[in-house]
């Protein structure tokens, strides 16, 4: 099973990745953590990102995506993986919908968390910076909304997304997302497997 996890910040989705892919036994790959395995490691790569963020810059589209890929062409994803915090945009999404491709891979499912905008307020506020207040990380959030809905619509045209409700206890959520994937196979084909018929953005290391 290959799939990407979506979801806001606030969201859960560090928690629930972990679970998910020890339940369904997949590889969880992490932006942040492949990030930090190549400025750690010294790869090529890791140069590269260490030199954006030395000035202060944000590591280039490009530099994360070919990171990512590089990571998925290692053995052990293909037994299956869950993407956490990749794609972050439809470029991405579709970069990897081709690098899957070429291996005879595709992705099963793109899982997204919900979670009422109230809630995700209360959520981080908590953990929050102490000069963050409500309309500040209300602004953030819509940001992020924005931003992510053109990756959404990306997957649903394809059939591929499932929206959990990510509210109630950890269990609670991890049951409703242990069981989005199970209709996967049910689901028809998407329309791009079909043949035809006649009629940027960056990141840094957190």
């Amino acid at each position: 099973m290959r799939v990407v996890l979506l979801g806001p910040p606030g969201a859960g989705k560090g928690t629930q990745a972990d679970r998910i892919a020890a339940r369904f036994q997949l590889v969880h790959v992490a932006t942040g953590d492949i990030l930090r395995a190549n400025v750690a490691d010294g790869t090529p790569l890791g140069e590269v990102a260490q030199a954006y963020l030395d000035s202060g810059e944000l590591v280039p589209d490009e530099v994360v995506v070919a990171m990512m890929l590089e990571r998925l062409t290692q053995p052990d994803c293909g037994h299956g993986f869950l993407l956490d915090g990749f794609p972050r945009s439809v470029a991405q999404a579709r970069e990897l919908d081709r690098h899957l491709a070429e291996l005879g891979t595709p992705l099963d499912a793109a899982i997204n968390l919900e979670v009422a905008e109230e809630e995700l307020l209360h959520r981080l506020a908590r953990r929050g910076r102490a000069d963050d207040n409500a309309q500040t990380i209300r602004n953030r959030l819509q940001v992020f909304v924005s931003s992510t809905r053109p990756l959404h619509d990306y997957y649903d045209e394809q059939g591929l997304l499932f929206s959990v409700a990510a509210a109630g206890t950890i269990d609670e959520v991890t049951e409703r997302i242990r069981h989005a994937p199970s209709d996967v196979p049910k689901r028809a084909p998407p329309a791009r497997s079909q043949p035809a018929t006649s009629g940027s953005e960056g990141a840094d290391v957190p």
